[in-house]
């Protein structure tokens, strides 16, 4: 078992990523993404690729990013204060994807490695990531799709390790001030150490890899469908969900903003256009009320 990270291998793995994933997603909405290369004055930097107003993307983010300095901030330490005080690096990638037509879903991903480092000790190291599917309208196939990959993906590093990270999606992706799921969920994976590092990785890779394999088809299948403004009023509703989560919530977010990251490339996951009503209710019998009470509601989509 390797325990010695190597960050350029990790480095060089992330870029092809962010180059993979926005080739398939241009390729299927017939935009390119513009790039932004951009540098961190504490140290490191990134490169943010963006599409805006697509055919089939409102909005799609994928970032790249690769920063270090001094000392961890507390959103990286809240669950390990042991680590605090130390150095650190942090590198990876983030993608949030806003679809314009409702009946294709939103969806989140990221991979990412983390080191920290103090004088006269071993560093610590991990690797944390995964995905997770926000529709608006539900459709099973599309949910049985997406997890029946994730489960794929996990299944070669363990029977448990779908079931494990499909779990802590659930429970991170929760919107507690509003006692409802984000979304129908995926998979989610923190301070991955415990395989070595090659192992570990290797898992990484794996999800990394998959996201395509999970998001395409479900974006192929939906995107023709026809809507009006019932449903585009339903979407912008629903993606407020969103912001709260990320604003209020997201690890990432909070991370890159303590850390002193670039705003314009972490709030990116942001929608281009969204809408709160007060104490709005879904019409019972209606698609729209069938989002509550059967998506967003945690189960085993493939047995």
């Amino acid at each position: 078992m390797n325990d010695q990270p190597d960050i350029q291998a990790v480095k060089n793995y992330l870029l092809r990523l962010q180059d993979n994933i926005c080739s398939g997603l241009g390729g299927l909405d017939g935009e390119t993404f513009t790039e932004d290369s951009w540098e961190r004055k504490q140290g490191g930097g990134g490169r943010s690729r963006v599409l805006e107003e697509g055919s089939v993307f409102e909005k799609a983010g994928v970032n790249f990013s690769h920063v270090h300095g001094d000392r961890l901030p507390g959103s990286a330490t809240a669950a390990r204060p042991e680590l605090a005080g130390r150095s650190f690096e942090a590198l990876g990638v983030s993608l949030v994807i806003h679809p314009r037509n409702p009946y294709v879903p939103t969806s989140h991903a990221n991979v990412r490695f983390f080191m920290a480092e103090k004088s006269g000790e071993p560093p610590v190291w991990w690797f944390g990531g995964g995905y997770d599917l926000t529709p608006y309208y539900g459709f099973e196939e599309d949910c049985i799709h997406w997890h029946g990959v994730a489960r794929d993906t996990c299944r070669p590093f363990g029977d448990d390790v779908y079931p494990r990270y499909k779990k802590w999606c659930d429970d991170y992706f929760f919107l507690k001030h509003r006692n409802e799921p984000r979304g129908v969920g995926g998979l989610f994976f923190d301070d991955l150490n415990q395989w070595g590092f090659d192992q570990s990785f290797a898992f990484m890779r794996a999800v990394g890899d998959s996201y395509l394999k999970a998001y395409l088809p479900i974006v192929e299948k939906r995107l023709d469908i026809p809507y009006g403004e019932r449903e585009r009023d339903f979407q912008l509703y629903r993606r407020g969900r969103y912001v709260e989560f990320n604003l209020v919530y997201d690890r990432g977010t909070l991370f890159g903003l303590q850390s002193g990251g670039r705003t314009e490339s972490i709030l990116m996951s942001l929608p281009p256009l969204v809408k709160w009503r007060y104490d709005w209710r879904p019409e019972p019998g209606s698609a729209e009320a069938a989002l509550y009470e059967v998506f967003l509601q945690p189960r085993d989509w493939v047995g």
